[in-house]
């Protein structure tokens, strides 16, 4: 659609200019650093950054309804740089012209309704949003897309040259920095580094396949990201972890795409989001708090951040009611399915801390709540969502149990409807699901399969044929009708069909 075909009132506003006046703002000492060279902490204090819009006030200029019918036209545009998350391009990167855009088709995530059964076992209406349909398969790719369009704009404008991307991962994270490095390829080369045996195989699979070089180091996840924080404090290396603050704006796109698929209205929505690095959960109020500021939205939806048992520093810390008691302790983690997530000591905690009291100040009540779940319930209510048609990865499971738990305590009710984050993949988790039906989880996981759910494949060899086919060995006409018989009744014995009549 030509931009000549759209309301007069917005068509100076649908193809975004570069604009605004980003600064990195340290949420430790609120000094803030120019953006024209790469920053993870504050070189004063040493805190951790989030990017502040000084111009801000700008977009207020514009009123909220008019911004939604922005946004609504703008996803009918035909140019690739709008079609991602820099639809909302001056909520996210105002700085990156549209030329300097990366964009592999991440973003804009389908919001499925959970069906009937499903939303009656679990209390509630609600939808899954599929992130793992994204480029790599994961919901990384939004801040990976932000992350290296912003590199991309410092290598067009001669700031930075090779640059060497680097990050520790459990698995996500590493898939979505190769791809997007290998996109900008020569000018950019990618490292990840992986907790050795804690990554599934398909996960490693994919920054193998991008050309990354790959590095697997004893330990978990935390001691991964003590070496790449070492490494970018001494090298000349571009961190791509949820430490960049580039990061944490891409994934921002998550709340925006929530508020425009529900028509902008959010007051009965609760949108549940599993905690690994704490980036992610960031993200989403920073988001929900940028849309209400400017009056998108009129009101804050509930946030549910929800944690495993066996990695759940952030859920103890708000399990203290009085906030000046309130310390945070990393902890040692235990195996958890929930593979992704499985961090002790996320690098975001201080901007959760900071953000979920801005959050729950604008809205005047509590609306950020968090929850823990088990390892049994994760398995349990990722298949169970999965028998009802959808893709949960574990990480899906998990919501949807702290949902569970959510519902439960009080913090959610039936009324309302919830948007439930399945962050990757279920594909890239499949080895979890061999492990149930196949009953051979360690002990450490905690994981007892119900037979209810357990499902496998039934070998069919009646044992009346005295003939089968193999490859390159087809049988006769006439010993093929027998086989073809023989196993059809087998099967229709099995699932107990009727004869026509």
């Amino acid at each position: 659609m030509r931009t000549d075909q759209f309301p007069e009132t917005i068509r100076p506003h649908l193809i975004p200019e570069p604009g605004g006046d980003l600064v990195y703002r340290c949420l430790g000492c609120q000094t803030e650093h120019g953006i024209e060279s790469l920053l993870y902490t504050c070189p004063d204090c040493g805190q951790v950054l989030l990017l502040h819009d000084r111009n801000f006030d700008r977009l207020k200029a514009i009123d909220g309804e008019t911004w939604q019918q922005i946004f609504d036209y703008r996803r009918m545009l035909k140019i690739p740089a709008v079609k991602g998350i820099y639809r909302y391009h001056e909520f996210i990167g105002p700085v990156v012209p549209l030329d300097s855009v990366v964009y592999l088709g991440e973003g804009h995530t389908p919001v499925v309704e959970a069906n009937g059964t499903l939303q009656e076992k679990a209390g509630i209406r609600f939808f899954y949003k599929n992130d793992g349909q994204n480029p790599s398969a994961s919901f990384k790719d939004r801040g990976m897309a932000s992350a290296l369009s912003y590199i991309n704009f410092l290598i067009r404008q001669g700031l930075v040259d090779q640059v060497l991307s680097i990050c520790a991962s459990t698995g996500d994270t590493s898939a979505a920095a190769a791809l997007y490095a290998a996109y900008l390829k020569p000018h950019i080369k990618s490292a990840v580094l992986l907790p050795h045996k804690k990554v599934t195989p398909q996960q490693l699979s994919q920054p193998l396949g991008s050309g990354a070089d790959v590095f697997e180091i004893p330990g978990v996840f935390d001691d991964c990201m003590k070496v790449v924080e070492a490494l970018s404090e001494t090298y000349n290396v571009a961190l791509l972890n949820s430490k960049n603050a580039w990061r944490i704006l891409g994934q921002e796109s998550y709340s925006y795409e929530i508020a425009q698929e529900f028509e902008y209205a959010m007051a009965d929505k609760v949108v549940v989001v599993p905690i690994g690095n704490a980036g992610n959960i960031t993200a989403v109020m920073n988001g929900f708090l940028k849309f209400h500021e400017t009056g998108i939205i009129d009101a804050l939806p509930k946030i549910l951040g929800v944690q495993s048992v066996h990695a759940n520093p952030v859920f103890e810390y708000y399990s203290e009611p009085e906030a000046e008691k309130r310390r945070f302790v990393p902890m040692t983690v235990k195996p958890s399915v929930a593979q992704a997530a499985m961090i002790g000591n996320p690098v975001s905690m201080p901007r959760v801390i900071h953000l979920v009291d801005r959050y729950n100040r604008a809205a005047g009540t509590p609306r950020v709540f968090f929850a823990e779940v088990t390892e049994q319930d994760i398995m349990d209510w990722q298949l169970t969502a999965n028998r009802n048609g959808h893709i949960a990865c574990t990480h899906g499971g998990e919501s949807l149990a702290g949902l569970q738990v959510a519902l439960k305590n009080g913090a959610v009710t039936s009324s309302e409807t919830a948007i439930v984050d399945s962050t990757a993949h279920a594909l890239k988790f499949s080895g979890f699901q061999d492990m149930y039906f196949q009953n051979s989880f360690p002990d450490g996981y905690a994981v007892q399969p119900d037979p209810a759910l357990v499902n496998g494949p039934r070998y069919v060899h009646p044992p009346t044929l005295k003939q089968v086919p193999a490859p390159g060995k087809p049988l006769d006409p006439e010993a093929f009708a027998v086989f073809v018989k023989a196993v059809s009744d087998q099967i229709a014995g099995d699932l107990g069909l009727k004869k026509r009549t």
